[in-house]
C-alpha cells in the first residue's frame, strides 16, 4: 500500500479502510465488501474495518461487476480439436467476444470457460458483440501462439455474409479499399487520408425480403472494417446502431441484432497441417430477442 496516494501527498492513514475510502470515496461500499470478506491482503488474510494500514503492503480489491442483461441461448460448437487445442464456436449476437467494459459475464470466454471446464480458453480473433458466426479460440496456453501468428500472418481467410438495402446503381462486385482509424471511446470508426490498411470485396448474392443479401470477403481486419465499408457504399448493414449514424439504443434492448454473419473461416491449421473450412449454422437474417412484460429475469428467445 502507497503511503502518498494521489491527491494525498506525505499522508498515511490508521487503517486499510480509512486509505481505500480517501482511494474510492466509497465509504458505504468499501464496510460492506469488508463484512463480507471480499477484501484481501496479499497472504489472503481478509482486511477487516480495524485492520492496520501498513505503507509498502499489498490489498486487493476488485471491482464489482456489472450489471449485464443475459444473452439467450447456447453458443453452439462447430469444431473441438483437443489435440490443436482448437475450439470453434457458432457465436450469437449481443455477445461479447472476451470481456471489456461492462460486459464480464455475458462473453464468449467466459461462459465457455465455465459450460466446458476450459480455463485457459482464450480467442484467436475477435467478432465484435453485435456480430454473429464462426469464432476461433484456443483451449490450452500453448496452443495460441500459432494460431494467433497465423491470424496475424494473413492466414484466416474469412466470409461474411449481411444484409443491407440494394442500390441499383451501385456496380458490383466491388472492391472497397481505404485507410479506416478506430480511436478508443469514440463508438464510430472513420475514413482517412493515408495509406490503405482495409480492403473489401463486396458481391451482391440476391435479395432476401425488400433487402440485398450480399457477400463480404475481407483481406484485412480492421474494427468496424465491413460495417463501414458497407455504409460507404450507401447500403447500410440492416439493424446497425452506429452507421452512417449514431442511434441510441437501450443496451438491455436485444430485440434488432446487427444483421452481419461471419459465415464460414478457411485455414491451414498451423498445428496439424491439415487444411480446414468451418461454417456457421446460423442463417440470415438472425433473429432477435424479445423481453416479456414484467419479466425480471431478462430475455426470452423470440
Amino acid at each position: 500500500m502507497p503511503s502518498r496516494p494521489p491527491g494525498s501527498p506525505g499522508s498515511s492513514w490508521p487503517t486499510v479502510l480509512d486509505f481505500l475510502v480517501v482511494l474510492t470515496g466509497d465509504e458505504p461500499g468499501l464496510r460492506r465488501r469488508i463484512a463480507a470478506g471480499e477484501v484481501v491482503l496479499a497472504d489472503g488474510t481478509p482486511v477487516e474495518e480495524g485492520t492496520p494500514y501498513l505503507p509498502g503492503g499489498v490489498v486487493h480489491l476488485y471491482r464489482d461487476l456489472p450489471t449485464e442483461v443475459e444473452v439467450p441461448g447456447e453458443i453452439p460448437v462447430l469444431l473441438r480439436d483437443d489435440e490443436c487445442g482448437l475450439l470453434v464456436v457458432d457465436k450469437p449476437p449481443f455477445l461479447a467476444t472476451m470481456p471489456r467494459g461492462s460486459h464480464v459475464a455475458q462473453t464468449v470466454v467466459v461462459r465457455l470457460r465455465r459450460e466446458l471446464d476450459l480455463p485457459d480458453l482464450t480467442p484467436v480473433h475477435r467478432l465484435d458483440r453485435l456480430t454473429s458466426g464462426v469464432l476461433l479460440l484456443t483451449t490450452r496456453p500453448e496452443a495460441r501462439s500459432p494460431y494467433q501468428r497465423m491470424v496475424q500472418a494473413g492466414g484466416l481467410d474469412k466470409t461474411y455474409e449481411a444484409l443491407a438495402p440494394v442500390r441499383p446503381n451501385l456496380p458490383l462486385p466491388t472492391t472497397v479499399t481505404n485507410r479506416i482509424v478506430k480511436e478508443r471511446g469514440i463508438p464510430q470508426a472513420r475514413v482517412e487520408e493515408g495509406d490503405p490498411n482495409a480492403i473489401t470485396r463486396v458481391e451482391l448474392l440476391g435479395t432476401l425480403g425488400s433487402r440485398g443479401h450480399y457477400r463480404l470477403l475481407p483481406t484485412t481486419g480492421r474494427t468496424h472494417q465491413l460495417r463501414v465499408h458497407l455504409a460507404g457504399l450507401g447500403v447500410p448493414i440492416a439493424g446497425d446502431p452506429l452507421y452512417p449514424v449514431v442511434r441510441d439504443v437501450d443496451p438491455t434492448d436485444l430485440s434488432t441484432p446487427l444483421q452481419l454473419l461471419s459465415r464460414a473461416v478457411t485455414f491451414r491449421d498451423p498445428v496439424n497441417g491439415r487444411l480446414r473450412t468451418v461454417t456457421s449454422r446460423r442463417t440470415l437474417p438472425i433473429p432477435g430477442y424479445a423481453v416479456p412484460a414484467g419479466d425480471a429475469d431478462g430475455p426470452a428467445s423470440r
